[in-house]
């Protein structure tokens, strides 16, 4: 099993970050360019990689007590993953999204992988930024 973390200071509250980042309709706009989801019923989602041209059967469940999004494969296992929010002084938070390949054939590797999380995290903060009343 390999796993991987990424975090990213962003200057809005947290309620409002996670908001941005659980929004199903919405994620498309901040995960990985390659990786498109469509909502089924909940917490079932398909998640379609264009890297791979495969779409793979997930669940997606948003904990917004917690702040926490978490997510994984349903039949094959092969990966799990959070996005957790957290209020820092100052009307900021901190984002951390946790990656863990349960399956070491299905981890792109680690360069492919910080990149994405930091791609991630900076289209987030933009996408708050932009949607920010």
């Amino acid at each position: 099993m390999t796993e991987y973390e990424r975090s990213r200071t962003m200057h809005a509250p947290p309620e409002r970050v996670f908001d941005q980042a659980a929004d199903v309709g919405r994620l498309d706009t901040w995960l990985p360019r390659d990786l498109h989801v469509e909502p089924e019923e909940p917490p079932a989602v398909t998640v379609h990689e264009d890297r791979t041209d495969q779409d793979t059967s997930a669940l997606l469940s948003a904990r917004p007590e917690q702040m926490r999004l978490e997510w994984g494969t349903r039949e094959q296992g092969s990966y799990a993953g959070w996005l957790q929010v957290a209020g820092l002084d100052g009307g900021t938070s901190e984002v951390t999204v946790h990656l863990s390949f349960l399956d070491d054939s299905h981890d792109p590797g680690g360069q492919a992988v910080t990149e994405a999380l930091d791609g991630s995290l900076r289209r987030l903060e933009e996408q708050v930024r932009t949607h920010t009343p």
